[in-house]
C-alpha cells in the first residue's frame, strides 16, 4: 500500500505504530499496533500483515487468561525434549505443522495440548510410551 490518503479529511496517512489496547475476560494488553495513520483525524488502515500483530497478541492474552501455554513455552518444552517441530506434531499429535503454528503464535494451543506439554516437561520419559505407541500404529 502507498501512502494512502485519509479516508475522513482526505490528507496522507504515515505509516508507524500506536498503542492498542485489546481485551478479554476483564483483562487486557497493550501492544504496539502498526499502519498507517492520519495525525488529524486519528483514522487508521491496517494491512494484512498488520492485522497479524493484532492477532497473535490477542492470542496471547486469551493463552495468559486461559492458563494455555504461550508460544515460548511450547518452543522451550519441544526443545528441551528434543523433538523437532515435525517430530512433536507426530507423537504428541496436532500434525506435521502444529508446532511451527503454535510456536509462531498463529494457532492457540488447546488445553489438550497444554496438558500434554506440562507432564511431557515434568517427565520427559512419557516420550518413551508415545514413541511406542507410534511405533506399533
Amino acid at each position: 500500500m502507498d501512502n494512502p490518503t485519509c479516508p475522513e479529511t482526505g490528507r496522507p496517512m504515515v505509516r508507524g505504530e500506536q498503542p492498542m489496547t485489546i481485551n478479554y475476560k476483564g483483562c487486557s494488553a497493550t501492544f504496539d499496533m502498526p499502519g498507517w495513520f492520519c495525525e488529524a483525524s486519528g483514522e487508521s488502515i491496517h494491512t494484512g500483515e498488520d492485522m497479524k500483530v493484532s492477532d497473535r497478541e490477542l492470542k496471547r492474552l486469551k493463552a495468559k487468561v486461559e492458563g494455555l501455554l504461550l508460544p515460548e513455552d511450547v518452543r522451550r518444552i519441544r526443545a528441551r525434549l528434543g523433538l523437532t517441530q515435525k517430530d512433536a506434531g507426530q507423537l504428541i499429535g496436532g500434525g506435521l505443522n502444529a508446532f511451527q503454528k503454535y510456536e509462531s503464535g498463529e494457532v492457540l494451543v488447546s488445553h489438550a495440548m497444554t496438558s500434554a506439554l506440562i507432564l511431557l516437561d515434568r517427565d520427559p520419559a512419557g516420550l518413551t510410551l508415545l514413541r511406542q505407541r507410534t511405533a506399533g500404529d
